[in-house]
């Protein structure tokens, strides 16, 4: 078994699906086709006895299973439907056009064949190109400011704090000298003999 990508009916990558390891080429996938349900089971009861048996509805192509690898470095794959449906007609020119050749060569007579012709398949084009358009991708790509984490919140709230903290043991010593020449005041007074 071997992942192979889904794509939708765009190109699309959709996720990658499990197939047999000798899968290749490109394969539709359906959509499920739920049945409706009878507004009344005895209406419809009586109506399938009274109609003939329905067609069951087409299914519908919701995808395709790809053969063909992704090419790394796309930010959305997306599968050139039409470019394999150009290069399977190559493929089938060039194999038609090859079996022509060898039936022509092979109703000669042995003494005037010469070499035998050669298959030469159709090289594979890049099937796998960009989704996203230039503008999507310098979106996606650009550096996204980010939130900070729990430490970096921690640390501010830390830094915070320890500015507050030198404040206040500035204004405390400020206080503290307040005080004291508050307390020298009152002591010069009592030694002076003023009032108290």
């Amino acid at each position: 078994m071997k992942a192979v990508p889904k794509v939708n009916t765009d190109g699309l990558y959709l996720e990658d699906t499990l197939v047999d390891d000798a899968f290749s080429g490109v394969v539709p996938f359906y959509a499920e086709i739920e049945p409706e349900p009878p507004a009344d089971p005895e209406e419809s009861e009586q109506e399938a006895d009274e109609q003939p048996e329905e067609e069951a509805p087409e299914p519908e192509i919701a995808g395709y299973i790809v053969g063909v690898p992704v090419k790394p470095g796309l930010f959305l794959p997306r599968f050139d439907l039409d470019g394999w449906e150009a290069y399977r007609d190559a493929v089938d020119a060039a194999l038609s056009e090859f079996q022509q050749a060898y039936g022509e060569w092979a109703a000669l007579p042995e003494e005037e064949r010469g070499e035998p012709p050669i298959y030469v398949a159709p090289v594979q084009p890049t099937l796998w190109i960009e989704g996203l358009t230039p503008e999507e991708i310098e979106e996606i790509t650009r550096p996204q400011p980010q939130e900070p984490s729990e430490v970096d919140l921690l640390k501010e709230r830390l830094a915070a704090a320890e500015a507050r903290n030198e404040q206040l043991a500035e204004e405390s010593t400020i206080n503290q000298f307040a005080l004291m020449e508050l307390h020298m005041m009152i002591l010069e007074m009592k030694e002076g003999g003023g009032p108290v």
